[in-house]
């Protein structure tokens, strides 16, 4: 991993940071689905991830395109109820905007990310303000486009869109959830924090981390 370029190998670091910080979180995250869903979305997130390392694991695919997208069908296969479906189409709409080659630039990283989340949007007709992980994927994409275009490099845009990410998964405690399972309780649904953006920013925080201590090494 260089400032500017995020390497296959990079990307699997990403992989594996964000698989052991679900699983340590998965509690919290069964937690805030009881509350307001099925109560699986731990179980089903911690499933799925080890899959996904399992797979790469077992051999890491030589381009960034290839390897997201055997991110995605992995996910979909493993990951049950609608996380599987969203989190799916989110990796393999990157890899499908995605070069085939061994890394990403900057401008890649950034259009590949807002094809997967353009993707997710499509898939559950959500948006900012829905209470779900759109409300944390939206504004980290957001921020991490605005953050290059003003000059910062790859790993302070990522850093900040990580923040932007944590800040739009509080955002959605308040909120009346409009789509998913949430969206049966009405008004009881207010009060909770969304499992599916809680999920999205730990992605997020996990790239930042993963990044960051790639870059020290």
């Amino acid at each position: 991993m260089t400032e500017e370029e995020l390497t296959v190998e990079a990307l699997h670091a990403w992989l594996q940071r964000f698989a052991a910080d679900i699983t340590s979180q998965a509690d919290w995250l069964t937690e805030l689905d009881s509350a307001i869903g099925d109560a699986d979305h731990g179980t089903n997130m911690v499933r799925g991830t080890t899959a996904v390392i399992a797979k790469l694991d077992a051999g890491t695919p030589a381009t960034v395109q290839d390897l997201l997208k055997s991110v995605g069908m992995t996910l979909v296969s493993t990951v049950g109820g609608a996380s599987g479906s969203l989190y799916g189409t989110f990796f393999l709409e990157m890899g499908r905007n995605s070069p085939a080659s061994g890394q990403l630039k900057a401008a890649e990283f950034e259009g590949a990310v807002r094809a997967g989340v353009d993707g997710v949007i499509a898939r559950g007709h959500a948006g900012i303000g829905d209470k779900t992980m759109i409300d944390a994927l939206e504004p980290a994409t957001t921020v991490l486009a605005k953050s290059l275009a003003n000059g910062t490099d790859l790993r302070g845009s990522i850093a900040t869109a990580a923040a932007a990410a944590s800040k739009g998964r509080d955002s959605t405690k308040p909120l009346v959830a409009r789509k998913g399972r949430a969206s049966y309780l009405g008004d009881r649904s207010a009060g909770h924090i969304d499992p599916g953006a809680a999920s999205a920013a730990i992605l997020v925080a996990a790239l930042a981390a993963s990044v960051e201590e790639g870059s020290t090494r």
